[in-house]
């Protein structure tokens, strides 16, 4: 029961989604597993991959040491503040530079490692507008932790169909409720952006 996070896996949702319909993908956000990455690159080959940010971050500050956090913390917000792909990619190098200097080889490497993909939401392919919401997978980790909490009160499940039908229940409760009255990117602005590139 359940899904796997592989390459097979991901391949197997993403052909589902594509035989359903699925067409016009720009920008894929995930938490660089490595099964989403190269189904992307197969199957989504117009698509863009976007690191989330905020998984990013926290991998950065895993290999920092405790005296060094909240500098280390202060710093990479300083990355992810800039306006344009080539100041944060110079502010990471500045940023990775001076890790080395106080000792955090580790961390200054897992940043250059992963800066690339954890910009692409500043490209010019994307609107300003939609920066602060496709730079990570907030939202996506934010019903997988409603469906923690919800779980977690019913305790052990006789069987994996309850749980399915609790988890779906719920999944459509918050579409159907809060993400059917809001809308969370303004696709007029995408589609200006494309207009102004061509």
């Amino acid at each position: 029961e359940g899904m796997k996070e592989d390459s097979a896996s991901w391949n197997s949702f993403v052909s589902s989604l594509i035989s359903r319909g699925l067409t016009g993908v720009r920008l894929v956000t995930g938490d660089r597993c490595a099964g989403l990455v190269n189904t992307v690159s197969e199957l989504l080959p117009q698509a863009r991959y976007q690191r989330c940010m905020v998984h990013f971050m926290r991998n950065v500050l895993s290999k920092v040491s405790p005296r060094h956090t909240r500098w280390a913390g202060d710093a990479l917000k300083a990355v992810f503040a800039m306006e344009s792909r080539e100041s944060a990619l110079a502010k990471a190098e500045q940023v990775a530079t001076e890790m080395e200097e106080r000792k955090l080889r580790e961390a200054a490497k897992c940043l250059r490692e992963g800066i690339d993909e954890t910009t692409t939401y500043l490209l010019k392919d994307y609107p300003v507008e939609h920066r602060r919401r496709i730079r990570t997978n907030n939202m996506i980790e934010r019903l997988n932790r409603e469906i923690r909490r919800r779980t977690r009160v019913v305790g052990a499940f006789p069987d994996g169909r309850s749980a399915l039908m609790l988890i779906t229940a719920r999944i459509r409760y918050v579409t159907g409720n809060q993400w059917s009255t809001r809308r969370y990117l303004d696709m007029s602005r995408l589609h200006d952006t494309i207009q102004e590139a061509n």
